[in-house]
């Protein structure tokens, strides 16, 4: 997923429903809350344009949520990463 950082929503809500997507859980069901896990403030400054719409070129940002890695990238780009489920053994 990206985020449109010329578009009306902050990134923690790019971010939101990204998660929710991949994890297959409604975000607002389940009193998530990003606080638990990142100061959502912060991660919205971080790759914001400035007001002279300079952006950080090569930035990224790599955090868990849920057990999942999740990747921001100043571009807006959001990589999220489910956690690897244990493989049974063959016989």
């Amino acid at each position: 997923m990206k985020h449109d950082f010329d578009g009306s929503a902050e990134l923690t809500t790019t971010l939101s429903h990204a998660l929710s997507d991949v994890s297959g859980v409604d975000v607002t069901d389940t009193g998530f809350t990003l606080y638990d896990y990142i100061d959502p403030e912060a991660l919205d400054r971080l790759f914001k344009p400035t007001d002279d719409a300079a952006r950080c070129v090569n930035g990224t940002l790599t955090f868990t949520v849920w057990n999942h890695e999740v990747t921001v990238y100043s571009d807006g780009q959001i990589a999220i990463v489910p956690p690897q489920q244990p493989t049974r053994p063959t016989r």
